[in-house]
């Protein structure tokens, strides 16, 4: 309810003056800076604790942890009785944070499912690299029925209506490095018209392929469209496919026939997304078509 205060008359009027014996006993404004130092230390305490911790934390069951490759773990979360939490994973390359019971620092994960997965099935499911020390090597030692926490999702995910329609951008290229493949097989298996564009590669990056994800789902995404271009750093001698660092591989590959008509899409090392987005932009690719989930 609003209430409108009526206009006085004289408000021109030059206000009158306090006598100064009555200004010398009024207190002092306190500075904005000084006012802290007047307030309980209590109440900062707990309002910098709200500020910590703003996410709503939602207790999820693990339906199941499995080897995906060596020091990588595929973990699936069931959120079948969290349908808000289910549904407010909407695009490829979003993110959440996971938190274990009596462990301070949560994790940041990558969503590794396409979201149909969760409104269909009521499933997560990630892809985890098991780090000494860490909140995700305590993750990939839990077992099904066990209980972690999941936050709200969160990201903006990869943007592919930059590079729509497929007419308009028919030249694809995809990179990632070690568990960075997760949100890009959301990507894949979300679909983004890879059948109708002429040209969509995936250049995956791994130590060697025993450190090498998802080698089950190369065949149905290269059925999909996208041709699938392992990257081996350190292979062994009976490797004939790419070696060294995916930039490299790409550099040496390249075959960008239009770079107006081209996107990317880039997760993983860092080295690596800064490196191949120089090469692309040095071709003429537009820096605004180069999609990143982070």
């Amino acid at each position: 309810m609003s209430v409108s205060i009526p206009s006085l008359p004289h408000a021109h009027a030059r206000p009158s003056l306090l006598p100064m014996s009555i200004l010398r006993r009024l207190p002092l404004p306190l500075h904005p800076l000084t006012l802290r130092h007047h307030l309980p230390r209590r109440r900062f305490a707990t309002l910098a604790a709200v500020r910590q911790d703003t996410s709503v934390w939602t207790p999820t069951p693990i339906s199941s942890i499995e080897p995906a490759a060596e020091s990588l773990f595929h973990v699936s979360i069931d959120v079948s009785d969290s349908p808000d939490l289910a549904s407010s994973h909407t695009l490829p390359g979003q993110y959440l944070q996971l938190r274990l019971p009596d462990v301070d620092k949560p994790s940041f994960l990558a969503i590794a499912s396409p979201p149909s997965l969760a409104a269909a099935g009521g499933v997560f499911e990630f892809l985890v690299k098991s780090v000494a020390g860490s909140t995700a090597e305590l993750l990939c030692g839990l077992k099904k029925g066990d209980v972690v926490e999941l936050s709200q999702v969160i990201g903006n995910g990869f943007n592919v209506d930059k590079i729509d329609p497929p007419e308009d951008y028919p030249t694809v290229l995809i990179f990632a490095t070690g568990s960075g493949i997760s949100p890009i097989r959301s990507l894949i298996e979300s679909g983004f018209g890879a059948y109708k564009r002429s040209d969509v590669r995936l250049y995956y990056g791994a130590r060697n392929l025993r450190r090498m994800a998802y080698q089950d789902r190369f065949k149905d995404w290269e059925s999909s469209g996208v041709k699938v271009v392992p990257v081996l750093s350190q292979p062994d001698n009976s490797w004939t496919g790419e070696s060294g660092y995916v930039q490299a591989a790409f550099a040496r590959a390249k075959q960008i026939r239009s770079p107006k008509g081209t996107g990317a899409v880039l997760c993983g090392q860092r080295q690596m997304t800064e490196e191949v987005t120089s090469i692309l932009v040095a071709d003429g690719v537009s820096s605004e078509k180069i999609l990143k989930n982070f």
